[in-house]
């Protein structure tokens, strides 16, 4: 009996965005499910948000440890988004993959005025709900970097920024981080950041003109953003040496563009992220 309610629990924490209420959240409530709503506590507030660039494949230990940080960094309570992005093409475009928002334990003294049978159930469900996390996102994160190739030259980086933040901007939140996992090189009717089959050294101030220009700026509502996988390159680029000059001007530009908007570059992996999310 004890099985069979667990795994019916489990089975119940990633639903169809279509059985949850008006505000996605693809994992179920605990709460809910132990008919224990009324003693739903608040979220943390933290949102990460996931953005994951199809146009390049990057390898197995970047793969590896940009989930690590992720799991490090979700707690109880936090929103998680997953995001996918690749060129305009047919079959390929952006998707919102997961949102999923993490319950928070009750206090003792809620806890205390709970049904023992419903309080069981609860505390069932909640162990349970970070294992389902990681097998429900996670496998969504994997699935997501293991379905990226190399084929497509075009990369709508700047674009896909603009829309994840319009979505994001839907939602309040106190503190969000941004982790973009991308090769960040540009290559779209906007803005490409290469030139002879070769990362140029970009003009920062004219890139970032074109930029505005374009209003290709994202509302990104005071994110810190994290990266990793800048500056990778496909086979299709004949010059793979990137100077240290080409990555510190990409570096430059964007610093410049996350500030104008609205969020914070707090580290640049090139190609790996050797911080913490924080």
């Amino acid at each position: 009996m004890k099985r069979m309610l667990r795994n019916t629990l489990v089975a119940a924490m990633l639903l169809p965005a279509a059985a949850m209420a008006a505000e996605r959240n693809d994992m179920a409530s605990c709460y809910d499910a132990s008919k224990l709503s009324e003693f739903k506590p608040a979220p943390s507030g933290r949102q990460l948000v996931i953005v994951v660039d199809q146009t390049i494949r990057m390898p197995e230990d970047i793969q590896r440890s940009a989930w690590e940080k992720i799991d490090r960094f979700v707690q109880e309570g936090d929103q998680v988004k997953l995001y996918t992005f690749s060129a305009f093409v047919p079959g390929e475009y952006m998707r919102l993959q997961a949102d999923v928002t993490l319950e928070v334990q009750a206090s003792e003294a809620v806890r205390n005025e709970m049904g023992m049978s419903k309080l069981r159930q609860l505390d069932t469900c909640m162990k349970a709900q970070k294992a389902g996390f990681v097998r429900g996102v996670g496998g969504l994160f994997v699935k997501a970097m293991r379905d990226a190739n190399n084929d497509n030259p075009k990369s709508e980086i700047l674009h896909a920024l603009r829309e994840v933040g319009t979505d994001m901007s839907q939602q309040p939140a106190r503190d969000r981080v941004v982790f973009l996992i991308s090769d960040m090189l540009e290559n779209s009717d906007y803005a490409s950041f290469y030139a002879n089959s070769a990362i140029q050294n970009l003009n920062v101030a004219q890139q970032i003109q074109k930029a505005s220009d374009k209003a290709l700026f994202a509302d990104l509502g005071g994110a810190r953003v994290y990266v990793a996988g800048a500056g990778l390159v496909t086979d299709s680029i004949k010059q793979k040496y990137r100077s240290g000059k080409t990555m510190d001007l990409l570096n430059e530009f964007w610093s410049a563009y996350f500030d104008k908007s609205r969020a914070t570059l707090e580290s640049f992996g090139a190609p790996m992220l050797n911080v913490d999310l924080k």
